[in-house]
Formats: structure tokens, C-alpha cells, sequence
């Protein structure tokens, strides 16, 4: 099919889809998502400069939800991230010995791989064996809590709580020492935020692509020294946590290979705790926003659930996935050659008003509530019970301990195409 029979976006729209810096500036890009769901819901993306391939933006929420559950069809390989461009994915080869992966994990696994990894530790993380882990995780949330009041009345919410307490309780059930984990959260902000200057720490602005290449690739190094020491010792002193379970896997009667075992551990340690940091963010911000609201939800608790399940879909964490066709086919009107690489854009998605009413309002009765926050389909987040069980019981503890909230000042959001979120909330709060 040649290019121009295809719907091919105007160059400032194609370079702001891509931009991290446009993922910081909300409002705009929904704008701009509204207006390609009438004008242009499969549009083809060309860059003018030519630093990544070609592809199909998706963005409505049909269509997103076809592609992420049609897993023969659309591919996760070779590509899984629109980060990886091209002279990123050039770059990266050259350091893994011919991967276009810097980690090799459930993410970037098609089947019959993915499955299998998968299920290592899939019921580890269902409600029945979680169930176990709520008391601690209420400990954790009551420390948190404590933090946050001793630092009042106001604080940052997100250094304060949304990011470390999900950060504590994934190295809990990763078996990394709390003296550590501070450590695990700059290596998290280096690969997801590595777009950002204020998250990476580089302190550079303006960063190319092969210096951001770099950096995501240094926290990738550190992780997996880190884990090869964590392995080592879960395979002499194995424990009931998940570390544990990924040491001592076996597939076809043989250990997990190093490069496969050190992404098991990286997916989790990094995604496990990041995402659920920005939808607790975006449930605190929603709220902040909304005193009516808080004080509905401090005397009727009913409305939890519908708060965390409405936070996970407004802030949509995981912003994209990548796809590849692996045949000829259709979709919103197009026809998609094999080869043809597809953002399927969740923040996009999530924000159709076919699928939800007034989407960029902050609705804690929505219902239904069919999200993709989490993806679909065989992809769908391995960890999506525990970031629920986790925000629902940090809420019920900040519900019960602060009578007020509101915003203190500016909030600012990650500059990340990726996975994202608010790295700063300013609140001012009143103890119960």
C-alpha cells in the first residue's frame, strides 16, 4: 500500500503524539486526540527528520481494545515502545548483541514465550493469595500516613506518598531491603522518566535520543547487578516472596536464562510501583479538586472502589504500546500491511466519549467502567489486583486520618511518552 493512500497527520500534530513534552501538557493533547477520533481515528505518522519508522496512531477506544486483545494478529516484537526510535533501537542493538530491547520481559514477549513466563507468577498476584498481604500493606499505608501528617500541614503528595509507598510495598514482595529502595526508585525514574530532566537526574535538558539510550541503559545495568546478587541468595535461602519464585523457575527442566530472569525482575520492580504512583497521584488531584467530593467519600465508603477504578482510567499511566501486524488486515477503515507498526494510545482511548461520558471529567460513580488503563487480553497488567488492593487501602487510611485536602499549588506532570503521570502535587491538608 503505497504512503500516500494513507491519512497522513500534519507534521506538528505527528511531532506532538511523540513528544514527551506533550504528555505534560494535559489538556492540549486531548484536544488534539479529540479532534483525530472524528478526523482521522487510524492515522498514519511520518516523521519528518526520520528518527523513528513510520506508524499507525489508533485512538479510539474500539479500535484500541481490538488490537490489544487480537494478539496473533498485532505483535508485541519487535517494537514495543515508540521510544524506541531509530537511532535509539540502533543504539540499543549495539549494546545488547543485536536486541532492539534493552530488557527482554512480559512486555516485549509474544506467544508462546509470554504465556509461559506469565504464569510463573500469575497466581501469585491473584486476590486469593493478595488477601494474605493486606495487613502489611495497611502498616505500610499507616507509615506513609504518619510521614505525610509529621510534614504537614502541607507537603508534596507524590514524594511524600505516591511514590514511596507503592515503591515499599513491590520491594516487600520482591524481597529487596528497605535501605535499598531508594536506589530502586532513581533506577525506575531513569527508565521511565528518562524524557524529563527533573526525573532522570542527568540534569540535561534537551537530552538526544542516544543520551537518553544511554541513561535508561546504565539503570538497566544497575538493576540487573542488583538482581544477579538477589538471585544468588534466594536460590540458598528461598522465601514465600516473589524473588524467590523467579530464582528458582524452571521451564522445559531449566533455569531461566540470565537476560529473561533479569527482565522478570525489572518489569516488576519498576512498572509494579510507577504506575500505581500516578493513579494515586490522580486520585489525590482529583480529589484535592473537589472538596464535595472527599467529604462524600470520607462518610460513605461505598464509593472507594469507583474512585480507584475512575483515577486508574483518567490518569492513564501506561500511556502506549506498540504493535506490529503480522498479516495484512483492517482496522477503523484502514488497511494495515504486514510489517506496519501501530501506537494503540490508552490515554487517547480512555478519553473517547463513545465509551465514556464527559471522559475528562473525574466521575467516581462512572459506571459501567471498562477501562484500558490495564490493557486486554492476554497483556493485561499482571499486577492490576494488588495496584487496586493497594490505592484502596491507602485511601480508607488517608480518609480516616485527614479531614481536608487541597491543592497547595502548580502541579506538573512527567514529560514522558511512555509511562507517566504527576511528579509533583503540592497539598495542604487538616488532620481528623
Amino acid at each position: 500500500m503505497a504512503t500516500r493512500d494513507r491519512p497522513r497527520l500534519d507534521p506538528a500534530t505527528a511531532r506532538q503524539v511523540i513528544d514527551p513534552a506533550s504528555y505534560a501538557e494535559w489538556d492540549s493533547l486531548l484536544d488534539t486526540f479529540d479532534r483525530l477520533r472524528e478526523e482521522a481515528p487510524v492515522a498514519w505518522v511520518e516523521s519528518e527528520a526520520g528518527i523513528h519508522r513510520p506508524f499507525w496512531l489508533v485512538t479510539r477506544y474500539e479500535d484500541v481494545m481490538r488490537v490489544s486483545k487480537d494478539n496473533a494478529t498485532y505483535l508485541n516484537s519487535p517494537q514495543t515502545v515508540v521510544f524506541s526510535l531509530t537511532e535509539g533501537i540502533e543504539f540499543a542493538k549495539s549494546l545488547t548483541g543485536g536486541s532492539p530491547h534493552l530488557v527482554a520481559s512480559l512486555v516485549t514477549f509474544d506467544a508462546p514465550i509470554h504465556m509461559t513466563y506469565r504464569r510463573l507468577t500469575q497466581e501469585w498476584f491473584m486476590p486469593k493469595n493478595l488477601r494474605g498481604l493486606e495487613g502489611e500493606i495497611r502498616t505500610i499505608a499507616a507509615a506513609e500516613v504518619d510521614r505525610l501528617l509529621a510534614a504537614g500541614p502541607e507537603a508534596d503528595f507524590v514524594a511524600a506518598v505516591s511514590a514511596p509507598y507503592p515503591l515499599h510495598v513491590v520491594m516487600q514482595i520482591l524481597g529487596v531491603s528497605e535501605q535499598d529502595e531508594a536506589r530502586m526508585l532513581m533506577l525506575t525514574q531513569q527508565m521511565f522518566g528518562g524524557q524529563d530532566e527533573e526525573l532522570n537526574q542527568s540534569g540535561m535538558k534537551d537530552m538526544t535520543t542516544e543520551q537518553i539510550t544511554m541513561l535508561v541503559a546504565g539503570a538497566v545495568k544497575d538493576f540487573e547487578a542488583y538482581f544477579a546478587r538477589l538471585t544468588a541468595e534466594k536460590r540458598v535461602h528461598p522465601t514465600g516472596d516473589v524473588a524467590s519464585i523467579i530464582a528458582n523457575a524452571r521451564i522445559d527442566g531449566k533455569p531461566l536464562n540470565d537476560r529473561d530472569m533479569m527482565g522478570y525482575y525489572i518489569i516488576l520492580a519498576a512498572a509494579g510501583h510507577d504506575t500505581t504512583s500516578a493513579s494515586t497521584a490522580g486520585a489525590m488531584l482529583a480529589l484535592a479538586r473537589d472538596p464535595n467530593q472527599w467529604a462524600r467519600v470520607r462518610a460513605d465508603r461505598s464509593l472507594l472502589p469507583g474512585i480507584v477504578e475512575e483515577a486508574i482510567r483518567w490518569t492513564s499511566p501506561v500511556q502506549h504500546f506498540m504493535r506490529t501486524a503480522a498479516t495484512d488486515t483492517e482496522l477503523g477503515g484502514q488497511r494495515i500491511a504486514e510489517g506496519d507498526w501501530l501506537m494503540i494510545n490508552y490515554v487517547a482511548a480512555n478519553h473517547d466519549p463513545a465509551q465514556f461520558v464527559t471522559p475528562r471529567r473525574f466521575d467516581a460513580a462512572r459506571s459501567p467502567n471498562r477501562h484500558l488503563a490495564f490493557g486486554a487480553g492476554a497483556h493485561q497488567c499482571l499486577g492490576l489486583h494488588l495496584a487496586r488492593l493497594e490505592m484502596r487501602i491507602l485511601f480508607e487510611t488517608l480518609l480516616d486520618r485527614l479531614e481536608t485536602v487541597e491543592l497547595a499549588g502548580q502541579p506538573k506532570r512527567a514529560k514522558s511518552s511512555f509511562v507517566g503521570g504527576l511528579k509533583t502535587l503540592p497539598l495542604r491538608f487538616a488532620p481528623a
